[in-house]
This record gives C-alpha cells, sequence and structure tokens, in this order.
C-alpha cells in the first residue's frame, strides 16, 4: 500500500454516531479508528513523548497495513536551535520505533521564528539522523518561500532522502471571513500558515497536510488538483495524506471525500476500510 489517508487525531468525541458507532467508549477509539482509516498524524507526540507502555498499547490496537505519522516533540522542535537536541530527538526515535511496522514516518514541525538563517543548524541536525528513519521537515518562516531559499532547501532534502512536508492551507483562506471563524476552536486551524504550496518531492515518501473547508464542495478544486499530482506520483512514492478542518466534527467525513475525488479521477488508491464496514452494516440490514 504506497497511499494512506486519516485525519490528525484518532480521538474526538463528537465523532460517536458517525465515524465511530453509537455508543463507542473513548479506550476504543484508536482501535475503531485505525479500522476505517489507514494512517493518523498523531499530534499528541508534539506535546508529551508516550511511555514505553502506550507505545506497544498503540501497536496492538491497530492493524498491520496502519501507518502514525508522528511529529517530533516541541522541546526538540522549537527550541532556538536543533543540533542541541539530537540526543533527544533520538531517544524518541527509540521510543516510538516500539511501533515497528506501524511507524509510518516522524516529521520535524520547525517554527515561525527558525529561519533560513539557520540552514546550517538544520542540516546538520539532518545529517547526523538515523538514515534508515523516514522523517519529513516543515518549514514555516516565509523567507523559506523564496525561489533561492526553496531550491537550497530541496537540494539538502533530496541528499539525506528527507521529505518535505506539503501543508495546504489554502482551502481555508479562499474566503476572508467565514461562518467558521465563530466556532469555539475552530480558530486554531484558522491559524495555520498562510503559506505557499510547492507541491515537489524530494524522496520517496512524503506527507501532505490538508487543511479542509467545513464545506465539502469549497475543497473540490483543490482536491482534484491534489488527484493530477497523486496520478503522477503513486505507486512509487509512499503518500501519507491527512486532513484537517477547522470544525474537527467534520474531519473524517472531509477525509471520506478526499478518497471519494480520488476515485472519480481515476487515482490507483486503496479502498478505504471505512467503506467496507459501512457496505457490511448496510447489508445486514437485509
Amino acid at each position: 500500500m504506497t497511499f494512506h489517508l486519516g485525519c490528525a487525531i484518532w480521538s474526538y468525541k463528537d465523532w460517536v454516531g458517525d465515524l465511530f458507532p453509537a455508543g463507542s467508549r473513548s479506550r476504543d477509539f484508536l482501535s475503531l479508528y485505525s479500522r476505517r482509516f489507514t494512517t493518523v498524524e498523531g499530534n499528541t507526540t508534539f506535546y508529551a513523548v508516550p511511555d514505553a507502555a502506550t507505545v506497544r498499547r498503540w501497536k496492538a490496537e491497530t492493524p498491520d497495513e496502519f501507518k502514525f505519522c508522528l511529529k517530533l516533540p516541541r522541546d526538540i522542535s522549537h527550541q532556538r536551535s536543533l543540533m542541541p537536541q539530537l540526543a533527544a530527538a533520538q531517544q524518541f526515535f527509540d521510543r516510538v520505533s516500539l511501533l515497528e511496522s506501524r511507524l509510518g514516518l516522524l516529521f520535524l514541525q520547525l517554527p515561525p521564528h527558525y529561519s533560513p538563517a539557520q540552514f546550517d543548524d538544520l542540516a546538520r541536525f539532518l545529517q547526523a539522523w538515523r538514515p534508515n528513519v523516514k522523517l519529513a521537515v516543515e518549514v514555516r518562516h516565509p523567507d523559506w518561500f523564496t525561489a533561492a531559499q526553496i531550491e537550497k532547501l530541496d537540494r539538502l532534502l533530496r541528499e539525506l532522502n528527507v521529505g518535505r512536508v506539503l501543508l495546504d492551507s489554502r482551502p481555508i483562506y479562499q474566503e476572508a471571513k467565514t461562518q467558521f471563524d465563530t466556532v469555539p476552536g475552530a480558530l486554531r486551524d484558522r491559524r495555520k500558515p498562510k503559506l505557499p504550496l510547492l507541491p515537489g518531492l524530494t524522496a520517496d515518501f512524503t506527507l501532505i497536510r490538508y487543511v479542509s473547508h467545513p464545506d465539502r464542495a469549497k475543497n473540490a478544486a483543490f482536491l482534484t488538483e491534489w488527484a493530477t499530482h497523486l496520478q503522477t506520483w503513486l505507486p512509487s512514492t509512499q503518500i501519507y495524506f491527512c486532513v484537517h478542518c477547522p470544525i474537527e466534527v467534520q474531519s473524517p467525513t472531509n477525509a471520506h471525500f478526499v478518497q471519494q475525488v480520488l476515485e472519480e479521477q481515476g487515482v490507483s488508491v486503496p479502498r478505504l476500510p471505512w467503506d467496507a464496514i459501512e457496505q457490511t452494516a448496510q447489508l445486514d440490514l437485509f
């Protein structure tokens, strides 16, 4: 399987009755989620390093083909420099490697204050990274997106087979103000950086972070564009496509819409496990 689709999180109580069956308990959310989608961004590790027992439980509760895309902790990524945090980064990998085949990739999200002026620090960190561990990098300082800097960064990433995270926040910025700006908590995703999308590859894998508009129809044009890229990249590139939404309750249905558009556009992607469950449930009614 070279295409994996999912959301940014796996545990959200308001998904009960939609993604999760009515009456589902929070302790079962990961198991239920992993039998409907094939990857998760796993933002939980950004805030705290899980203990070994927790990581082993994540592995035990998920199917063999399920993949975690885990963010390096902010205590590593959001300091002034990366190199002093190298040992902590290796310790983090040692911990999450208990996932074994469930570990898809790790991703390093650099803060907005980390600019190209710190390129040498980033280069030394990446050169010291274990080459057998898939790592993707997300840059957020606007200066990374000049033609000269993106060429320099991409050259480094290609040399080391490090992926560049493709953050697509265009859907939520196509309107100056929308109805979801008044929804509690929705502004968290609205504040995702408004940066250029440069849909190129630097490795044989990539992480796409798609910030979807709550109005499903307003994603169609963007997803048709993504279908064109994926048609070219698959199956030679491992794609992890994670869907965000300012109104979190709609993330699973928007992710399902991604699957629908890709299938309609003729992109060869595996069937979504959620569809198989829904089909079985419908047959059971008869």
